[in-house]
Parts: structure tokens; sequence; C-alpha cells
């Protein structure tokens, strides 16, 4: 049985991103031999005329966070999205493998050591955290970093 990755990530809220940016980040996980929870294809089911139809997202979202072997979390932006940001700090708090994912090139941060908001990195060892941060998809697969590392392991 292949491990499971939640996939925190904004991009399902435009097309465009979805068709565009999701698919090769998930084609990278995928090659590790991750099953890829994809929380916007996961919701896709919800019937979004009905009432109550946002509670239900949120509570699906969090039993898959709960569920999931780790969280490979997309923080592009200044700030990430907040909603991101939710998924990870619950990531973390279960006690979850981190992986953050940002190929967004500005600083969001008051620290000179991390490149965004330091509470991010509570679920990242503190030496060698580089291992669990990625800068571009083609850095996903890298066999020497966490994630290839972890994804190998029974």
């Amino acid at each position: 049985m292949p491990k499971t990755v939640y996939l925190a990530n904004h991009y399902g809220f435009s097309a465009q991103q979805r068709e565009l940016l999701l698919p090769p980040i998930t084609a990278a996980l995928e090659s590790l031999g991750l099953e890829v929870w994809e929380p916007f294809a996961r919701n896709n089911q919800v019937d979004f005329s009905r009432a109550g139809w946002a509670y239900q997202v949120g509570q699906a979202d969090f039993r898959d966070v709960v569920d999931a072997d780790a969280i490979f979390a997309v923080v592009n932006g200044v700030p990430p999205d907040e909603g991101v940001m939710v998924e990870l700090g619950m990531a973390i708090a279960l006690g979850k493998p981190t992986f953050l994912f940002r190929d967004d090139f500005r600083r969001a941060t008051d620290s000179e050591e991390y490149p965004l908001n330091l509470m991010l990195f509570t679920g990242i060892p503190q030496h060698d955290w580089q291992d669990y941060y990625y800068t571009s998809v083609a850095e996903i697969t890298t066999p020497q970093k966490a994630l290839a590392r972890w994804a190998k392991q029974p």
C-alpha cells in the first residue's frame, strides 16, 4: 500500500492554475510512489449549491489531513494561503512528516534563517531543514532530499 501525502495548495481556486500548476507537482509526488490526496479533486463530489457545503469541505479536508501519512504544502504567496496554513498547522500538531514547497522568490519572514514565518518550520528538523524545503518541481524527486528518503522507508 503506497504512502499517502496530502497536497495542501491554493491552486484549485483557479481553473488555469489547477490545469497548469497542479499536474507537474502531483506527477513528481506520484513518481516517488506516493498516493497524492489533492483536496480540490477529492472534494469535487460536494454539492456546492446546498447549504452547509463549506462545512462539509472543511471537515473532509480535516479528515484527509488526519488520515494522510504526510503533508506537502505549497506555501507560495505573501503571506501564503490561509487555508494551507491551517492544514499545515494541523499536520504539524498531529506530528505528520512535513514538506514545504515554495517557488515564489519573495521572502515572507522576520527571520534571517528561514524564508517564511518561523512557525511553518516547527514540523521540520532544526538542522538540515533545507532537506524538507523545495523550491522547484524538479527538486521534488531529488533522491538526497527528505521526501524521497521518506517515501522509500517501509
